[in-house]
């Protein structure tokens, strides 16, 4: 816990940083248009908020993938900040929220997105986005509380044909491996590992600099690796809310196409299961991305932004009827 920040509407002054893990506590600049904000769990917990954008809403939340601080949503929060309310957060250990000192469980993670959402008071319907781990995240979220959901985009998101105890195990020691180059100042070779092909010309490096002072660091490895000593755990569960559905709410996957080496199966398997999935959602669509791979939102952010500003639109409008599912293929 962060005892100098404990009022839930603080905001905070930012001061730069270059250091390889930044603390929790210390000001982090969100980037050029957002805001940063503190917010007090009733645990007493503190969570480090981003918030963009203005108006009635629904608020669009992102949710990251495992190992991505919130900074990894700069880029797209900042275009459909121009549209909406917008929030992304920093999970329990990651950029300059506090520790949790219990079991990061898939359970546990939504226990504190409701939370959040709580204290904020927004309880209106939100539209969620969820990267990679972050899709089971929003399901979860989604199945307690479909009254709070107003439209939902998967992003290459975690399914349980993925999640294998091997695929869990290389995962968690890819963290290991990424934490030890952060401590060693290996923040540059980080990069061009997770993104060989490297990031969109539409991402300024002012935005790149923010998500690898965020990203490329020991913090962020370890709370990566804390959640995903629950990666096999989690499957039943995970395969449970996939057999259940979501809630009858605009939906859309956007997925990478690009089988980079090593990838075939999973890309396929990914792919297979997202347009399943839409298939059995009505009004649900598959978008593919033939030039990203699985960090969509920072190879190709384009597709992201237009589908959560489609979802969002619908949301607004709330059709009668929604139309078949259908499978595209982005520009």
């Amino acid at each position: 816990m962060t005892a100098a920040y404990s009022d839930p509407g603080e905001r905070r002054t930012f001061v730069p940083h270059d250091r390889t893990s930044p603390p929790a506590g210390a000001g982090l600049d969100p980037g050029r248009g957002l805001t940063e904000r503190l917010v007090t769990l009733p645990d007493g917990r503190t969570l480090r908020t981003v918030a963009a954008g203005e108006g009635p809403g629904p608020l669009v939340l992102f949710e990251a993938g495992m190992s991505a601080p919130a900074a990894c949503w700069v880029h797209t929060q900042r275009e459909i900040g121009a549209h909406t309310r917008t929030l992304s957060y920093d999970r329990a250990g990651y950029g300059g929220s506090d520790v949790d000192p219990r079991p990061r469980t898939l359970d546990r993670l939504v226990d504190d997105l409701t939370a959040l959402l709580d204290v904020l008071d927004e309880r209106a319907p939100v539209v969620l986005v969820g990267h990679s781990w972050g899709g089971p995240v929003i399901r979860l979220f989604a199945e307690r509380h479909p009254a709070r959901v107003a439209g939902i985009v998967f992003v290459d998101s975690t399914v349980a044909e993925t999640m294998p105890a091997k695929n869990a195990w290389l995962v968690a020691g890819s963290f290991r491996v990424m934490g030890f180059l952060a401590r060693f100042g290996g923040a540059g070779l980080i990069e061009r590992l997770t993104l060989p092909h490297g990031t969109s010309p539409d991402i300024d490096r002012a935005d790149v600099a923010i998500m690898l002072r965020d990203y490329a660091c020991v913090r962020a490895m370890r709370a990566g690796a804390r959640e995903a000593e629950h990666i096999v755990s989690a499957r039943p569960l995970v395969r449970r809310l996939q057999q259940a559905g979501t809630p009858d709410v605009p939906t859309i996957c956007v997925q990478g196409g690009r089988v980079d080496r090593g990838t075939a199966r999973t890309r396929l398997l990914l792919n297979d299961t997202a347009e399943r999935l839409m298939h059995d959602t009505r009004g649900g669509r598959t978008v593919v991305v033939p030039e990203a791979g699985h960090l969509v939102p920072q190879e190709r952010p384009g597709p992201v932004r237009d589908a959560v500003i489609e979802v969002l639109r619908s949301a607004r409008t709330r059709p009668g009827a929604a139309g078949p599912a259908s499978q595209e293929t982005a520009d």
